[in-house]
């Protein structure tokens, strides 16, 4: 049976980092004073399973360092050692390093083992053991042995069943780690079950093995290698009734001859110990430039490339193929027989057709659909190792975590959710003795959520810190030229001058420390999110805290639009944008700093002139024939002058910036249903341009 090992070998990749996920998200839930045995249990079985997945496929520098992780979590679930906040960051750590090597091996490239060495020295501290403890760089050393053990040495007998390769085990591999056992291993293969040649099935397994382990080694460790195939063998582990006195040497030689004969490509041969161990020594001083394990094509990106559906979503699916199946049956039935009289069963299998389209077009869009935990889940680590580079006390709350939206906006809007949660712990939140001063709790809170709010998703990013300082930005937007020296603050809105957070290099931070200050993260935030099509807010109060509340749209690929028409192009405008259309009355247009506000409701809206904005000619002095389109993004509003309103249309969005470059004001394409092109309107970005033109031609606030 012919096995894909690519394929095979990226199915390990994303159950390797799901069980990170499960490591991290485990270790940060731990409590050092009172530990759950089902906890350590969860993360160990997490640990154990890289460990063998990794050694199935030769990469033994992951095998080898987790299997140091795994020890230590053995020795704690069998109560032997306590799990305290040290050995948690160092286990965390390790997470970390594992996630660095396998992205090493999916992207074809070298990592730095400076940091892995680092963790393994300090995983032996922890465990009492470095000068013993065994891994990649380092094979024990077998004048360390004692002559003769305490105890009799381990007697392993393994017999695989047959068809153990089936389940993707190899013998070889479970060999190799008995082989790195400390003493090493002495291991012996009986062949009598062999076949005849002519019998022999190259997919079953015949040999089986005698194995003798040094009598110091646990028996919990022999046992842990067996973990994955114990209901694939005959296994038995005893003790030998005579001390173990053989030469580790020795020992160590007729392993490697062994395994090198059950499988010659992957093992190299027998060499004694002093040579094994200058080998390993090289491999070891060029593991961070070359690897000697296997590795796939190099990948361009190692973020989500997959995704896992719910089977009632595959089902639901596969249930809108067949009625679109049956329905294309139909109208093919009349179209190959058709007459006046079956006019009405055409439309009406037009109308089906139509809405069959339309659900399954509905159901692919949420398969793409991912719950916003995959963003949300990096944060307990994120605000763990803040608050102690900084010295403050942070709780973090999570709600709305099951909310959905699309795959690429969830990739898209991660980098800046860390940005706001990292500047909300670092400038938001007082030091534990200036809450406490203050009368607030030491330990300050870090809230995120959301939820749908209409055709969008909302997040917040907020806490209870001393909230944003009004003077303080003011002053600082003073001294980099944000604003006019002649411009008071109290002709500024709480708004406006929250806004100047936003501007290109913006910083209160007084000193630039490892986390922020730089002044080179919140202009970026806000404008990634606006080229999602999003808008970003800020509410604060003082010594309440603040709150960055983001609108994006659920998904990039479809909207809603109304078509409309200026200088005889048709546009499309986002339905979710517009508040409402009117026909204007030139007598409500008012003129102020060279701007034309339009007077509705008690309220003055500035009307954008899209044929001059795209530069289709002037719109001249008589508006009266023509329709204002009312449209916002955030807190914002605009009115934008139209020659005409056409019909409401469901488009599907096709990038402008891959094709062809990214346009001001335009967010992408579509195509028509008379096949004709036609440009979705970016409202967010063309009210900011807008307004930014404005603010700087009247002199007050250049950016806001």
């Amino acid at each position: 049976m012919a096995m894909d090992m690519d394929q095979l070998r990226r199915i390990f990749y994303e159950e390797c980092r799901e069980n990170l996920e499960v490591l991290e998200r485990e270790l940060l839930a731990l409590d050092p004073e009172a530990t759950d045995l089902e906890s350590i249990n969860t993360i160990f079985r997490a640990a154990h399973s890289i460990k063998g997945g990794a050694a199935t496929f030769n990469l033994d520098d992951i095998s080898h360092f987790t299997h140091d992780m795994e020890t230590l979590l053995d020795e704690a679930r069998e109560g032997k050692r306590q799990l305290d906040s040290h050995t948690i960051d160092v286990l965390l750590r390790g997470g970390d390093c594992i996630l660095s090597m396998l992205e090493s091996y999916e992207n074809d490239t070298d990592y730095d083992s400076s940091e892995r060495d680092a963790v393994t020295e300090a995983l032996n501290t922890i465990m009492g053991n470095a000068a013993a403890a065994p891994s990649e760089e380092q094979t024990p050393d077998v004048a360390d042995v004692p002559a003769v053990s305490v105890a009799g040495e381990w007697l392993v007998g393994f017999e695989p069943h047959p068809d153990m390769l089936f389940s993707g085990n190899d013998p070889v591999r479970i060999l190799r780690e008995l082989e790195a056992l400390p003493g090493g291993a002495d291991i012996e293969c009986d062949p009598s079950a062999l076949p005849d040649f002519n019998e022999l099935d190259p997919e079953q397994l015949f040999l089986k093995w005698q194995v003798r382990v040094d009598g110091h080694v646990p028996r919990e460790d022999i046992e842990a290698i067996f973990d994955w195939v114990e209901d694939e063998c005959e296994l038995s582990i005893t003790r030998n009734e005579e001390a173990s006195t053989g030469s580790a040497s020795s020992a160590t030689t007729s392993a490697s001859e062994n395994i090198a004969a059950s499988d010659n490509a992957p093992v190299a041969s027998a060499q004694p110990a002093e040579e094994q161990t200058s080998d390993k020594a090289q491999t070891a001083s060029k593991s961070s430039s070359k690897k000697t394990a296997p590795k796939p094509a190099a990948k361009s990106d190692a973020s989500v490339s997959s995704i896992r559906v719910e089977i009632d979503k595959v089902d639901n699916l596969i249930n809108l193929v067949g009625e679109l199946v049956i329905t294309q049956s139909m109208l093919a039935e009349l179209s190959s027989n058709f007459s006046p009289e079956k006019l009405e069963q055409l439309q009406s299998g037009l109308e089906q057709l139509m809405q069959n389209t339309k659900e399954l077009q509905e159901s692919v869009l949420d398969i793409r659909m991912l719950p916003i935990s995959f963003a949300f889940n990096r944060f307990p680590r994120l605000i763990r190792d803040l608050s102690s580079q900084l010295g403050k006390r942070v709780e973090l709350m999570i709600e709305g975590e099951s909310t959905e939206l699309d795959k690429t906006v969830l990739e898209r809007i991660s980098d800046p959710l860390v940005h706001l949660v990292r500047n909300a712990v670092d400038h938001g939140l007082e030091s534990p003795e200036e809450r406490k001063e203050k009368g607030k709790p030491e330990t300050g809170l870090v809230h995120l959520n959301a939820y749908h709010q209409g055709g969008s998703i909302v997040i917040e990013v907020s806490d209870d810190g001393a909230g944003l300082n009004k003077e303080k930005i003011w002053q600082k937007a003073l001294a980099k030229g944000l604003i006019s020296d002649d411009l008071p603050i109290d002709e500024l809105t709480d708004t406006q001058v929250f806004n100047l957070v936003f501007a290109p290099g913006f910083s209160t931070a007084d000193q630039v420390s490892d986390v922020s200050g730089r002044g080179v993260g919140m202009d970026v935030v806000r404008r990634n999110i606006e080229q999602l099509g999003g808008n970003i807010d800020v509410h604060s109060a003082p010594e309440k805290g603040s709150t960055f509340k983001i609108s994006l749209p659920l998904t990039l690929a479809i909207l809603d639009g109304q078509l409309v028409k200026v200088a005889g192009q048709v546009y499309v405008v986002p339905l979710i944008s517009i508040i409402e259309s009117i026909q204007i009355d030139s007598q409500q247009i008012k003129t102020a700093s060279g701007v034309q506000l339009y007077r509705l409701r008690d309220e003055n809206i500035p009307i954008l002139l899209l044929k001059e904005e795209f530069g289709l000619g002037h719109c001249g002095e008589d508006l009266d024939k023509q329709l204002l389109c009312l449209v916002e993004a955030g807190d914002k509003k605009v009115g934008l002058l139209l020659d005409e309103l056409l019909g409401q249309q469901q488009v599907v969005i096709k990038s402008l910036e891959s094709n062809y470059t990214r346009v001001a004001g335009i967010s992408g394409a579509t195509i028509l249903g008379d096949g004709s092109v036609s440009l979705i309107l970016d409202i967010q970005g063309l009210i900011t341009q807008f307004l930014s033109r404005v603010s700087d031609a009247s002199g007050h606030i250049a950016a806001a």
